[in-house]
């Protein structure tokens, strides 16, 4: 993984399933909160990545390593993945603090979106910039 952004989750009561651990569905609203600070990072949000253009996810997959309980802190790990035509992909990479280890992996794959005309757009040049790291 490239230099990564990071955010910081505690899992919540919400999180865990009737097995007592974090419930396959909350990986993905995991990462989302994770691309929320990420793009806020860099001053864009969901609804715009610049150029008027926001994103919208058209693809995601995670992958369960660990079990994770309730009230575990987490650092999760975002980088700008591969960059190709109008599709981008957002990595993830979930560590426990408590020991270190990896509990998700995954990734979203985003297009950008022009919400006024609800169309498929090109990916803003301010947006392509994080991974220049001109931003």
């Amino acid at each position: 993984m490239k230099s990564p952004f990071t955010a910081p989750y505690t899992v919540t009561i919400a999180d865990i399933n009737y097995g007592g651990h974090l419930g396959n569905d909350r990986a993905l609203l995991i990462f989302q909160e994770a691309r929320i600070r990420f793009l806020e990072n860099f001053g864009f949000s969901e609804a715009d990545i610049g150029e008027g253009k926001g994103l919208v996810v058209v693809e995601a997959g995670c992958r369960y390593l660990r079990e994770v309980f309730l009230h575990d802190e987490l650092e999760v790990r975002v980088v700008l993945g591969e960059v190709a035509g109008k599709k981008a992909t957002l990595e993830y990479v979930v560590i426990r603090k408590g020991d270190g280890q990896e509990v998700v992996t995954g990734f979203t794959a985003i297009l950008a979106f022009d919400y006024g005309l609800r169309k498929v757009a090109s990916l803003p040049e301010a947006f392509l910039a994080i991974n220049r790291g001109s931003r």
